[in-house]
């Protein structure tokens, strides 16, 4: 399994016209083979900053996600609104005392 926090940053005052390229993404996203969840966040308080909590099957789900049309035409018209995206891939710790 692959983990992804992706934090989205917009500039200032855009992050309406981000969420609208944000949600566009979810549905198609969450139908791929391999995605196990797929949730996009607002950032309580900052209606600039959003998080999307991914969790997929293994890396040629992520690899066959990131190249997918919807993806890539979502990357190319969202671009002009980022101010900074930051993708964290996380290890699940399993045992815990």
């Amino acid at each position: 399994m692959i983990t992804i926090l992706a934090q989205i940053q917009a500039k200032p005052g855009l992050g309406s016209a981000l969420e609208t390229h944000l949600r566009k993404v979810v549905a198609p996203s969450r139908a791929e083979a391999g995605c196990v969840f797929y949730t996009l966040h607002r950032v309580e308080g900052n209606p600039d900053a959003f998080v999307f909590y991914e969790k997929w099957a293994d890396k040629a789900a992520l690899d066959a996600h990131i190249a997918s049309p919807h993806y890539q035409t979502y990357r190319k018209e969202a671009e002009a609104l980022l101010a900074r995206r930051d993708v964290q891939y996380l290890e699940e710790i399993k045992e815990v005392d």
